[in-house]
């Protein structure tokens, strides 16, 4: 006789989440998309954008999405408050029947908040890294203390790579065994490739990224002119907001390559795939990174990657 695997209520939480656009944003409409297709009860919990996108929306499958009152306060992230949230989450929490609260991204406040009220409450906690921070540094001091205050109980841990996975032990000072590596993942069937899209006279170079510092949108500015005034055919079309987006502009503006530079914006992820086909080529000018996923995503589309060698970059190189 055969016994059915028990089904869970799921609660995602992160301050990342659509419409902002971004590799963890994609980890989890994915992996929320893949959980509801198990049977699985999935929710996901993040911070309002905007006076528009606030209170309860439903995406596709019927994923239900919580966007809490709470506005950005730096970086994308709600100001640090600790119990504000509280109220609301334990709301969502016994409304939902959760019983297992799964938090991402170091950077997130209301990630370690909402993991740490679920464990005030009993819910069982994962916890998925997706960056990789240095030691040295008074931001990644402070982090490090946040994230080994935050994972100290937490029932589970994920890492994207094994140098994440390295990385987040040191950080956290949590046992090895407490934390599984798990690379990210693209449904292929939603970045196939159309050649038709490509300028067949120009060599398109093609860059989707949050625009901020450790994507290493300084050294795109500074290798766009040269490549540009070395090779006449080449343009750039790069995707994404942040800002370093103003640094873009102005390398065009004293450039003059309004017409060999195009700046997307902030992009819905149904436009993504839209926006990869029309390259031949990824550049990933990242200075850390645990796990691209715009690499397997414009591999799917049939682009070349070009990418720095930074973090787990390096061992995804060595492994394909």
């Amino acid at each position: 006789m055969k016994t059915s695997k028990k089904k869970h209520s799921i609660c995602m939480i992160s301050d990342f989440f659509f419409p902002n656009m971004g590799g963890v944003e994609s980890h989890i409409y994915q992996l929320s998309q893949c959980l509801l297709d198990l049977g699985h009860k999935v929710i996901v919990v993040t911070h309002m954008y905007g006076k528009k996108r606030r209170g309860i929306r439903y995406l596709s499958n019927g994923l239900k999405v919580y966007y809490l009152p709470f506005p950005p306060f730096y970086n994308q992230c709600i100001l640090p408050t600790m119990y504000v949230t509280f109220p609301l989450l334990r709301n969502i929490y016994i409304r939902e029947e959760i019983t297992i609260v799964h938090g991402h991204s170091s950077f997130s406040t209301l990630a370690h908040e909402g993991m740490l009220h679920a464990r005030t409450m009993g819910i069982p906690t994962v916890f998925t890294d997706h960056s990789l921070f240095g030691f040295a540094d008074a931001s990644s001091i402070v982090t490090n203390e946040i994230l080994r205050f935050s994972l100290g109980d937490c029932t589970h841990v994920i890492c994207v790579s094994h140098t994440s996975k390295e990385n987040t032990v040191l950080r956290a000072q949590i046992k090895p065994d407490n934390v599984s590596v798990i690379p990210n993942a693209v449904d292929a069937t939603m970045f196939t490739p159309d050649p038709s899209q490509r300028n067949p006279n120009k060599i398109t170079i093609v860059l989707v990224s949050r625009l901020v510092y450790r994507k290493g949108i300084d050294l795109l500015a500074g290798i766009i002119p040269k490549i540009t005034q070395k090779y006449p055919d080449v343009q750039f079309l790069i995707g994404g907001s942040g800002p370093k987006e103003l640094i873009l502009e102005e390398v065009r503006e004293q450039y003059q390559l309004h017409d060999r530079v195009q700046l997307q914006g902030a992009l819905e992820h149904s436009q993504v795939r839209d926006v990869l086909v029309q390259g031949d080529i990824l550049l990933n000018t990242s200075l850390t990174e645990a796990f691209c996923i715009a690499i397997v995503e414009a591999a799917c589309c049939g682009l070349k990657v070009v990418s720095t060698n930074a973090g787990g970059l390096y061992l995804y190189r060595l492994k394909h």
